[in-house]
């Protein structure tokens, strides 16, 4: 986090002008928790101040086109940005840092890392996604129901069926404040495992990092926890 911390803290040096005052800074919801404490640092050095936003960012992508001012967009995928620098609406882009995606699971329901794309599959088992195109959280949800598919054929057809698209829409519902949307679906039942950015969390709960290249990689209990 570190490399990071620099990059973003370069790239706002570089994009607003010394006598600037106000940085406006979108970001993606799963960088809120970095991003606040760099955007602190930023204030601090500096003297200038910055006005964050957090959202999906497929959804702060489209109000930057649409003509909203950005000094700088932290997205939580590359395609978005790039759209934007095609587009001639931005300078180049910069990978700075990366993420896992895990299974956030309501409490009461026994698994491990081998048994996780059979409980997916159950169709008593309510499945929770962030939606597609409008947050990346949902199209690397969508990534591993594809790589579900070489485990056991017609499993994508099953999870993308089943999927409820509780996040990041346009319309979805919003948490109480202090709350990540993730854990609050599952804490009210709308969804007994949600598969969501493993930097999304409050504790404690249960969490199982999931790869984009398999549905079922080891599961860890100890490591930090996540709601």
């Amino acid at each position: 986090m570190k490399r990071a911390s620099a990059i973003i803290l370069a790239v706002i040096a570089m994009t607003v002008p010394a006598a600037a005052e106000t940085v406006q800074l979108y970001a993606a919801g799963s960088l809120k928790g970095a991003l606040t404490d760099i955007a602190k640092a930023y204030e601090a050095s500096t003297g200038n101040k910055v006005e964050a936003k957090y959202g999906p960012s497929g959804l702060l992508k489209n109000e930057i086109t649409s003509g909203a001012q950005a000094d700088v967009f932290a997205s939580a995928n590359m395609e978005h940005p790039q759209a934007l620098h095609d587009e001639k609406r931005s300078g180049p882009v910069a990978r700075f840092a990366r993420n896992k995606l895990c299974a956030l699971v309501r409490p009461g329901i026994e698994l491990d890392s081998a048994g996780l794309l059979e409980r997916m599959l159950d169709p008593n088992i309510k499945l929770g996604t962030s939606t597609p195109k409008a947050d990346p959280s949902g199209d690397y949800g969508f990534a591993v129901f594809r790589n579900a598919e070489a485990v056991r054929p017609g499993a994508q057809a099953i999870l993308e069926k089943k999927a409820l698209q509780l996040a990041g829409g346009p319309a979805s519902a919003t948490p109480p404040s202090g709350r990540t949307v993730y854990g609050w679906h599952v804490a009210e039942g709308r969804a007994d495992i949600f598969l969501t950015y493993c930097s999304m969390h409050d504790p404690p709960r249960k969490r199982i990092p999931v790869s984009r290249s398999c549905p079922c990689p080891t599961i860890s209990l100890s490591g930090p926890t996540m709601d």
